[in-house]
């Protein structure tokens, strides 16, 4: 799970950058594009792809060796949570291979926010795992809630940063 979350954390930083090549002019941009494009294939192929398969796999192990968790309801929020990771992890593959093909459809600020939804995800998925039902519901929405306005403001303020020191 963890090698799977790199993956997941990295590769947006990855098409940040790409993204930014895009803008840079020539021969800088080809450099930087054909580095960044083998960069990400090899932490899409080599890493993110077979740590999804592997935890996939051990997942569905441990709930044939544990299907009462099937029962509890926090188990089912958590594997809506696991189907969204799914989703961002498919849209992720389809930025890769957009980027690999040289077709930029996205800004680096759309990416700077996609980046944080795994961040949100896995916050969301490790909670649930580790309280269970100990906790109130509305606390971990409210938690959530102040964990999406924390890494917003956050975003925001890095960019104000980076327009005063573009080298930042």
């Amino acid at each position: 799970m963890v090698t799977w979350f790199a993956g997941l954390f990295y590769i947006p930083r990855l098409f940040i950058y790409h993204i930014e090549a895009w803008q840079k002019p020539s021969p800088d941009k080809e450099i930087l594009s054909d580095q960044l494009k083998l960069m990400t294939k090899r932490l899409w192929y080599i890493i993110t792809w077979p740590s999804a398969v592997l935890c996939t796999l051990t997942a569905i192990i441990l709930l044939i060796l544990m299907p009462g968790w099937l029962q509890q309801p926090w188990m089912h929020v958590k594997l809506a949570f696991v189907l969204l990771l799914f989703v961002y992890h498919g849209k992720c593959h389809q930025i890769f291979k957009q980027l690999q093909r040289d077709e930029v459809k996205y800004t680096s600020k759309f990416m700077r926010l996609w980046n944080e939804v795994a961040t949100i995800i896995l916050f969301a998925v490790v909670f649930l795992v580790v309280l269970k039902s100990a906790f109130n519901w509305i606390y971990g929405i409210v938690g959530m809630f102040a964990l999406i306005i924390l890494l917003m403001l956050g975003i925001r303020w890095y960019k104000k940063v980076r327009d005063r020191n573009p080298n930042a």
